[in-house]
């Protein structure tokens, strides 16, 4: 998948071998036939789990190896909706829509079936916030816009205190205006309405 692209999860990275081109990684072929170097491990989380090792910094972005870098959010962990909502809201404020995509894909994997569209437009809302940060104003408007239009369904049960007239309007209009990189924490939506999933369960 090309850098760039909305389908892309802003966790992967062409340049940190999990995509681009064969060619120009280590061990990769060389048109000579099959290459002589073992195949790099993969990094593995404690449960063993494929999961990037390297450092991200505060939108996502892998950093080299040994880089300082910004902790990134726990896989798989179990919360209420308040909690993930809260959780979620925090890392928006402090410019980190990428973590809080984390937490709002955990949120959306672990959701009963009737709310898993919600919770799944949310996470694209984070993404689309984060490539919008990093620049990719094509594929941040593709991810808001998918994301308003996965939330736009609950509009009438309004779950949760989510705020969801407010975030499809957030989402066009941030869509509608990216040209470039924008401050993450300044375009920051919020997700409940006021007074709305402010504290966890």
């Amino acid at each position: 998948m090309a850098a760039g692209d909305p389908n892309m999860n802003p966790s992967e990275d062409p340049d940190d071998g999990s995509g681009g081109d064969p060619d120009d990684a280590p061990g990769g072929r060389s048109g000579d036939g099959p290459s002589e170097d073992p195949p790099a491990a993969r990094d593995r989380d404690p449960e063993g789990r494929a999961r990037n090792a390297r450092p991200r910094d505060g939108l996502g972005r892998p950093l080299p190896y040994g880089a300082p870098g910004v902790e990134r959010q726990p896989e798989g962990v179990e919360r209420s909706p308040r909690e993930s909502l809260t959780e979620a809201q925090d890392l928006l404020d402090r410019g980190m829509p990428f973590h809080a995509h984390e937490v709002l894909e955990d949120a959306w994997k672990m959701s009963p079936e009737p709310e898993r569209q919600l919770w799944r437009g949310l996470a694209q809302l984070a993404v689309g916030l984060t490539h919008a940060a990093r620049g990719n104003a094509k594929g941040g408007a593709a991810l808001l816009l998918r994301g308003a239009g996965a939330i736009a369904p609950y509009e009438d049960t309004v779950p949760y205190d989510i705020d969801v007239t407010g975030l499809t309007a957030w989402a066009r209009d941030l869509a509608d205006r990216l040209d470039g990189p924008v401050a993450a924490a300044g375009n920051a939506p919020r997700l409940c309405a006021v007074g709305g999933a402010r504290t966890a369960e």
